[in-house]
């Protein structure tokens, strides 16, 4: 019996099915998702536990089966709550939703990839850490830049900063979709996208 155990725990810590695969798209009251970047979704477990207890309506399944004892049910692959969740209405000032907002793109240069973030107004000159005052920037643009206002470096932003609304970050959330989306989502995930004839 320790045996079993002991292989059975081995395996399940290789392969934790349950954090990788099936995941449940979780949709708001109103069938929109609860956010776009990252996207609002639930491990399987996580979706049939909710559904059991009657807080969400299940629209979409999996053909897998999960069963106990005395019940069986497809996993679901899409999930609506029952009680609406009303969305944040301001935006946390965080690194993660500067480059959101920035939409992970030099605003010196266009370049994306590493990213790290930039005081427009140097703080040695008195420059605030706000929305309206920092940008993402690429490394080696953030150098170039160094502790110089914008003319002394020679250098223009492509937009103005400010801050966005809960509404434009999800927005811009929505440009960049996961790896991995599951065909049964495609429908409540783009739902403003051009039908094709």
């Amino acid at each position: 019996m320790t045996l079993m155990t002991s292989e059975f725990t081995q395996e399940f810590i290789r392969n934790p099915a349950g954090l990788r695969e099936n995941p449940a798209l979780v949709l708001n009251a109103d069938f929109r998702p609860l956010s776009y970047f990252p996207l609002s979704i639930w491990r399987w477990q996580e979706a049939v536990k909710a559904a059991y207890l009657d807080r969400v309506t299940i629209v979409a399944e999996y053909e897998r089966t999960v069963h106990s004892p005395s019940v069986e049910i497809r996993i679901p692959s899409v999930i609506v709550l029952k009680d609406y969740v009303k969305p944040a209405q301001t935006t946390a000032f965080t690194r993660f939703n500067l480059f959101l907002r920035d939409e992970f793109t030099c605003q010196y240069c266009g370049s994306r990839g590493d990213m790290t973030f930039d005081h427009v107004v140097p703080r040695s000159r008195g420059g605030k850490t706000t929305w309206q005052n920092v940008v993402a920037s690429c490394g080696p643009c953030n150098l170039r830049k160094g502790a110089r206002s914008l003319r002394q470096a020679s250098m223009k932003l492509r937009r103005t900063p400010m801050q966005p609304s809960a509404n434009q970050l999800l927005n811009a959330g929505r440009k960049f979709p996961p790896n991995h989306l599951h065909d049964s989502w495609m429908d409540f995930l783009y739902w403003d996208a051009e039908l094709e004839a």
